[in-house]
């Protein structure tokens, strides 16, 4: 089915929205332990820039590493999401020393960095995404992250990617993670749509697809190897790249 064929007479489904990480953005096996150290000596690099006192990297690394998993662990817990700007605040007033909140963002990133190197998108995704606002589909990102969506925003714009998605829900700027069907309808009202004219794609069974099918939306899992299954999360569609998505979504505009 050609490109043009695939986006004709859309009025179905008005909206889709994106999970991130492993659905627009790819990022693979990851080494986050090396990637944390990596992006804790960015960051520490960054601070001595500024002029601030610091103890050895290995206090600093382990104080950041320590901060991050306790929060994680409470956020589990209490299933709110932490931000990553509130864990770097409080140590930087525990280091003695302040930042600007841009150069808190700044901080962010140099720890995200790594992380980006690592990210890829599918060959045409931009050209994808522009044929589906140009045929007047409104495109939202659904992420649960404890990343600061300004450094998530940077990590889009330097893939091309920031500019289609004028709705970007992260879980740190809610504190509801998926599959609460609160952060679904936050990105639904800012888009201005119903769950039932409203397509959602990710990568996760439990997070993604349970989440979106209990809000009424169509449930699509970008699923490249077919191995992820679960005997009652059954997704509505299966993908194996996002390029298969406009030939599904006319199918259901010419219902």
């Amino acid at each position: 089915m050609g490109l043009l064929v695939a986006f004709e007479l859309m009025a179905g489904i008005r909206a889709i929205l994106f999970d991130l990480g492993e659905t627009l953005v790819d990022f693979g096996p990851l080494d986050t332990r090396g990637l944390f150290a990596r992006g804790a000596r960015l960051a520490y690099r960054y601070l001595q820039q500024l002029g601030h006192e610091l103890p050895p990297f290995r206090v600093y690394h382990r104080r950041q590493l320590r901060a991050v998993r306790w929060n994680y662990l409470k956020s589990r817990i209490t299933r709110r999401e932490f931000n990553a700007l509130d864990v770097l605040g409080a140590s930087v007033g525990k280091g003695g020393y302040q930042l600007t909140p841009e150069q808190t963002i700044e901080l962010a990133w140099r720890f995200y960095e790594p992380l980006s190197r690592c990210g890829r998108i599918e060959e045409g995704l931009p050209e994808l995404l522009e044929g589906f606002r140009a045929r007047g589909l409104v495109l939202g990102v659904v992420s649960n992250t404890f990343v600061p969506g300004e450094v998530l925003d940077r990590h889009l714009g330097s893939l091309g990617l920031l500019g289609y998605f004028p709705v970007r829900v992260y879980s740190c700027d809610v504190r509801y993670r998926k599959p609460h069907p609160r952060i679904f309808q936050i990105a639904l009202d800012a888009l201005g749509t119903s769950a039932a004219e409203a397509m959602f794609v990710g990568d996760n069974l439990k997070a993604d697809i349970a989440g979106a099918l209990r809000v009424g939306m169509v449930a699509v899992l970008k699923d490249p190897t077919g191995a992820r299954r679960h005997r009652r999360i059954r997704p509505t569609h299966r993908i194996t790249a996002l390029r298969e998505l406009p030939a599904l979504v006319a199918e259901y505009n010419r219902q």
